[in-house]
């Protein structure tokens, strides 16, 4: 059975997943005085936040575990979520990193991207988040740089919500997550935080190397919803970042 985001806000706060603006305990936003230097909590006192800038020279380059993607094609369940438009996908899709298996709840997007790699930011990027059966969150970012037209972000912008804070189910539409991603996968990996409130810890990010493409057509509509939803770039803190082959 799918987790709906919208209908189980306990649930995902357990699991330290974004919820909507009414279900976080308070209201922020990404500019003035609700913006990322008023957030407060663990965004504020957390030393292990995301998102980061990599610098790939720094990044010792290891014998580190494939990403085993499974992820398997899913009815489209999406919501209008307040800050940004959000995919939560049936169950059955899942990575796998050295035998560790996490399962994908949902997909999002952030304009322009979060992460930056040596100070490049990109378009836009999709984060695809997991739970493990333990709880403990994984995320795969797939940095869009603008070009061609993006396969599922294409069916996704075709069928966007009438309204925020209500999730709609196409039964009639099937969308597979993996077609977000670039054949290469590569990437980087370090130990962050979600990247709104509550900022919550302790989630093992996985940063891909090669960018996947996203419209200008499809860039300009997102952005008509949300002009800029990215957090600011949050110190290191002596973490490592490690690089795979």
């Amino acid at each position: 059975m799918s987790i709906r985001l919208a209908h189980v806000p306990i649930m995902f706060a357990l699991l330290g997943l974004p919820a909507a603006a009414s279900e976080t305990g308070h209201h922020w936003s990404y500019n003035g005085a609700e913006g990322p230097s008023h957030w407060g909590g663990t965004c504020s006192s957390g030393r292990a936040q995301s998102p980061i800038d990599i610098h790939a020279a720094a990044a010792p380059a290891e014998k580190l575990p494939p990403l085993q993607i499974d992820y398997r094609p899913s009815i489209l369940n999406i919501i209008d979520n307040g800050h940004t438009i959000q995919v939560n996908v049936e169950h059955g899709s899942s990575i796998s990193v050295g035998g560790h298996r996490f399962d994908l709840v949902q997909f999002h997007f952030h304009k322009p991207s979060e992460e930056r790699i040596d100070g490049r930011q990109f378009a836009m990027v999709a984060h695809l988040v997991h739970r493990d059966t333990g709880g403990k969150l994984a995320v795969i970012a797939v940095p869009l740089k603008a070009g061609e037209e993006n396969p599922v972000i294409g069916i996704l912008w075709r069928h966007l919500p009438s309204a925020k804070g209500h999730e709609e189910t196409k039964h009639a539409v099937t969308i597979n997550p993996a077609q977000l991603l670039p054949t290469n996968r590569a990437y980087f990996t370090y130990e962050g935080s979600l990247t709104t409130p509550p900022c919550t810890e302790g989630v093992r990010w996985f940063v891909l190397k090669s960018p996947a493409s996203v419209s200008l057509g499809e860039i300009t509509t997102f952005s008509r919803l949300y002009h800029s939803n990215a957090r600011p770039i949050q110190p290191l803190n002596k973490r490592q970042v490690l690089a795979s082959n």
